[in-house]
């Protein structure tokens, strides 16, 4: 993997991980002096553009992306080695514990984004969800495009929007044709959260 350089404001960094959309950054993982790495991190925050290349030089304008504006939640520590830094800047969307129906799943193991996916769903969404529902999900999801892969480095990035009177009408649909089944010990749980 060749990495990149992202620059503002005079400083430049490593970046070892990122994810991104045509033209605005939904995450960003950088490397570099301390300084340098704060400095980047203030100025997109600020709403600036910093440039991505694979030199020191030239790349493109990239901002943060404006759908996920608010809070983005940025995290950094010093490493071992003392003079580099690592800071990643993440948005609030890509919390588990959101408020929104919309979010990012951030994911390192490509068997670990159905189940993601799903307990996104189930925290975020009224309706009655299986476990066991992960994998046909995750497929709907993709099939239907509530779900879109971001251009990424460093681990895979999903977009996903999903859409609750559709997805109720598919899951009620795929129960009639016994292509979804619920334990009957479970039954009774995901009954009580229906109602």
């Amino acid at each position: 993997m060749e990495l990149l350089t992202i620059r503002a404001g005079g400083f430049s960094a490593t970046v070892d991980g990122y994810a991104r959309s045509d033209d605005e950054l939904w995450f960003v993982s950088m490397l570099g002096h301390q300084q340098a790495v704060r400095a980047i991190w203030a100025r997109l925050v600020k709403g600036e553009a910093a440039y991505l290349s694979e030199t020191e030089l030239g790349g493109e304008p990239v901002p943060l992306a404006h759908e996920a504006w608010g809070t983005w939640r940025f995290s950094g520590m010093r490493l071992p080695s003392g003079s580099a830094y690592h800071g990643m800047l993440v948005p609030e969307v890509a919390a588990y514990a959101a408020d929104r129906r919309d979010f990012l799943l951030l994911g390192r193991q490509p068997d670990e984004e159905a189940h993601l996916h799903y307990r996104f769903l189930n925290r975020r969404l009224d309706l009655p969800l299986h476990p066991s529902w992960a994998q046909w999900l995750w497929r709907r999801g993709v099939e239907n495009g509530e779900i879109e892969e971001l251009v990424s480095v460093g681990l895979r990035a999903f977009r996903c929007r999903p859409e609750p009177d559709a997805l109720r009408e598919d899951i009620g649909d795929a129960v009639r044709r016994h292509l979804l089944a619920v334990d009957a010990s479970d039954a009774d749980d995901i009954e009580l959260k229906a109602a």
